[in-house]
């Protein structure tokens, strides 16, 4: 399995109604785009997103950018405080061979260290729109290797 992470582009600041309703800024389209280009012609097999606006937007920005290929799918469990091993037991059950995961730190980050080390002391650094690519035979604690990490560049 190839496990693509991302984190959402730049978002504005807090807003009284709730975080999750905190929307992209243009940087954070810009910073979308950039990790999106890095996924021209990989083959992904869905995209599965947090249901906060800005994953939204960063999802939605990154389709449109894959000409609408593939599908996408909306996830709770994959919100910024949600727990990495609920997120794990989520992925344990997608079907995909080549999956895009559009969510938050600190999540992505203790998810991602779960995926490489198989525990939650050593989570990976993800700035905004940062993408890295895992992959493995399964989605399981320590059993996937980190192959890549794309950070957007500060000119964004």
């Amino acid at each position: 399995m190839r496990l693509w992470l991302l984190r959402h582009g730049q978002a504005g600041p807090y807003v009284p109604t709730g975080d999750h309703l905190r929307e992209l800024t243009e940087r954070g389209r810009r910073e979308a785009l950039h990790a999106a280009g890095h996924l021209l012609g990989e083959p992904l097999d869905a995209i599965l997103v947090s249901p906060y606006v800005r994953a939204q937007q960063t999802a939605e920005l990154v389709h449109e950018a894959l000409a609408r290929v593939p599908a996408l799918f909306t996830s709770d469990g994959i919100t910024p405080d949600d727990d990495p091993r609920e997120a794990l037991r989520l992925l344990a059950e997608r079907r995909e061979q080549n999956l895009l995961l559009v969510t938050h730190q600190p999540l992505v980050g203790a998810l991602a260290g779960l995926l490489v080390y198989g525990h939650l002391q050593q989570p990976l650094p993800f700035n905004t729109a940062s993408l890295a690519l895992l992959e493995g035979e399964m989605p399981l604690a320590g059993l996937m290797n980190l192959l890549a990490v794309h950070h957007p560049p500060s000119h964004c």
